[in-house]
């Protein structure tokens, strides 16, 4: 086999942001997926009926317009966004609902007595969502670039992270609209970690709003495999690799896989007590996906959420709560958290005319074979009489299955790894570089190392980074903007280096 400089194993949305800024930086990048198509947690494939394409895991896209990664990749210019008006909705048990509009003073309006309270907990962090981004987006070992902006989210996280978390509210509403987005984390609640992340993705929220790519997740991982392929890159699908001796020589190995399966795949490279620590990193509970082919759109009892294509189904702040708790404690809940996405109510490419896809999970525990079908059904008919008689077919995997799917989603954890505080910290263990293995040349570029989970590029982009410092001397990362006609003689290139292709960006 021909010998490459790197080499990537999964290609995820971390492990194309590798793979994409190594081949930017020159060098002759591979990447092996095990699967037929590249993606992993953004593949959008028909998995019902004919004509309805539905999202296999992420959906709705907070971090793609905030993420450092894809800002400097220049993704909204590569794929077009639908950002609805409203970011999530919230309904309550009575009728009423709550939402979380893009425009934060109408959210607040919308809140009534409570509005002056939501505006003083999040008006500061949207007016800096940048900086929330750069502080959530790397780790939590590194001095931030704007310590003020760290402290007030530190502090508004603790706020929401304890069992005080009522006491700014005055009504349910503002509770149950952040405990929505909170449970994202599939953590027990209320919980500091997962305030921290629902706060985040909240900011994102009234900041840039939470847009969907048109046509399916799959455009994302797309705009990087073109990029990647412009570039010199290789992908290589259905190839499910089981021992690094499978692949050609190469400076630099890079896992977009769960670090259990980095660790085992590396094994013979890696010194014991790094294999002891990291036999110590925890997953969690798992999810339960299902999807739906629809004669119509959810017939939500409040048209409000029309609005929006993500809804939070639960009840009230202390029920979310309850089910979280039931969860994280080994057991199914009799009243699960359920998490909807509606997408085809703004891009309507994805389901033949007047039809609509709808994309659902709830929490189980790890490892769980139960088909929740029914639980979600009822849950999402609580709010939207008649939703039962609209499904024309559905698709059901049980967190067992998502592992089958997906090696990295043990148990169905989705987070590669409980992102809880320890977690976030020593994620997989406790470095300022926790991207760099202690083999030579192995690299973590996963979920399961900083910043954790979601759909952000930035665990594979820092991998990458620390790889072409130690492996290759670069010091200086490539430009990832699209590329664009040479600039006319003489004319700036806004820190961009025409000759070279790097930018003036030193590698930290």
């Amino acid at each position: 086999m021909t010998s490459v400089d790197a080499i990537v194993i999964g290609s995820g949305p971390n492990g194309l942001a590798a793979a994409v800024t190594l081949a930017r930086a020159g060098l002759s990048v591979h990447v092996y997926e095990r699967n037929a198509t590249p993606g992993g947690g953004v593949r959008t494939e028909e998995i019902t009926l004919p004509g309805f394409r539905h999202d296999i895991c992420s959906a709705v896209h907070p971090l793609a317009l905030a993420s450092g990664f894809f800002r400097k990749f220049g993704l909204a210019d590569r794929v077009p966004f639908i950002t609805p008006s409203a970011s999530y909705g919230h309904p309550l048990p009575d009728g009423e609902v709550a939402v979380a509009y893009r425009d934060l003073e109408r959210t607040a309006d919308a809140l009534g007595p409570d509005g002056p309270a939501w505006r003083a907990l999040l008006g500061p962090l949207a007016r800096n969502a940048d900086a929330v981004a750069q502080f959530t987006g790397s780790s939590l070992l590194q001095v931030p670039r704007n310590p003020l902006v760290a402290a007030r989210f530190g502090l508004t996280a603790l706020s929401q992270g304890g069992p005080w978390w009522n006491l700014p509210f005055r009504t349910p509403k503002p509770g149950a609209l952040l405990t929505g987005v909170i449970a994202h984390a599939t953590l027990p609640l209320p919980n500091l970690a997962a305030s921290a992340a629902g706060l985040a993705l909240a900011t994102y929220a009234h900041a840039r709003g939470w847009p969907i790519p048109v046509g399916g997740s799959q455009a994302i991982a797309d705009a990087m495999v073109d990029d990647l392929r412009a570039h010199g890159g290789e992908v290589v699908t259905g190839a499910a690799i089981e021992s690094l001796g499978e692949l050609p020589d190469a400076r630099a190995i890079l896992f977009d896989t769960h670090v259990a399966i980095a660790a085992r795949l590396g094994e013979d490279l890696l010194p014991a007590d790094y294999l002891r620590r990291v036999a110590g990193f925890r997953d969690g509970n798992g999810v339960f996906k299902i999807d739906f082919a629809l004669s119509g759109p959810v017939p939500w009892t409040n048209p409000e959420l029309l609005e929006t294509a993500t809804v939070h189904l639960g009840g009230e702040r202390g029920a979310i709560a309850r089910s979280e708790r039931v969860v994280a404690a080994g057991r199914e809940s009799d009243d699960p958290y359920v998490l909807v996405a509606q997408p085809t109510l703004f891009d309507p490419s994805r389901a033949p005319a007047g039809k609509h896809v709808l994309w659902a999970y709830t929490h189980v525990p790890r490892g769980s074979t139960s088909d929740r079908s029914e639980a979600v059904i009822a849950q999402i008919e609580r709010f939207a009489p008649g939703f039962r008689d609209l499904i024309l077919a559905k698709t059901t995997r049980t967190a067992h299955e998502l592992e089958g799917y997906n090696p990295s989603y043990i148990g169905g954890d989705i987070s590669s790894g409980m992102p809880d505080l320890s977690q976030l910290v020593m994620r997989p263990v406790l470095s300022t570089d926790p991207w760099r293995m202690p083999g030579r040349g192995l690299y973590l570029a996963s979920s399961s190392a900083v910043p954790g989970p979601g759909v952000h590029g930035l665990a594979g982009y820092y991998a990458a980074r620390s790889a072409l410092r130690h492996e290759f001397g670069v010091t200086r990362m490539p430009s990832l903007a699209p590329d664009r006609p040479a600039a006319a003689p003489g004319a700036p290139a806004s820190g961009f280096n025409q000759t070279t292709g790097f930018i003036e960006e030193e590698i930290a």
